[in-house]
């Protein structure tokens, strides 16, 4: 069971987002301290900047280990994100082993910012 009184925060993922999924965090499946059980991710806020002069579409999914990005994991599918805007998400989602944090968007012009914490 994890131990959130020992939470390191940290910048989960960074980056720019494109038109195929990807993955732009995994929680690592086994933790590599001996005798520790498994790492636990929480994700605090998500931050997606578009860039461009036009709406675009983004996808967001929280992916179980060995799942895929469908539906079932979406916190965010197919949401027009206006020109020149900034959709801010905080809350509080944990992910297990294995998991990840998966995205796209119809087009080019977006830059995503992942922030939460782990614990084991």
């Amino acid at each position: 069971m994890a131990n959130f009184q020992n939470i390191v925060g940290y910048q989960l993922g960074q980056g720019a987002i494109t038109t195929a999924y990807s993955v732009v965090y995994s929680v690592p499946s086994t933790n590599t301290i001996p005798a520790q059980p498994a790492t636990i991710t929480f994700v605090k806020d998500i931050n997606v900047c578009n860039t461009t002069g036009s709406a675009i579409n983004i996808y967001i999914h929280f992916v179980p280990n060995g799942g895929s990005a469908d539906a079932t994991n979406a916190i965010y599918y197919s949401y027009s994100l206006a020109a020149n805007t900034t959709l801010r998400w905080n809350g509080t989602q944990i992910l297990n082993p294995g998991g990840t944090i998966q995205v796209k968007a119809s087009t080019t012009g977006c830059a995503i910012m992942i922030s939460g914490g782990q614990a084991t």
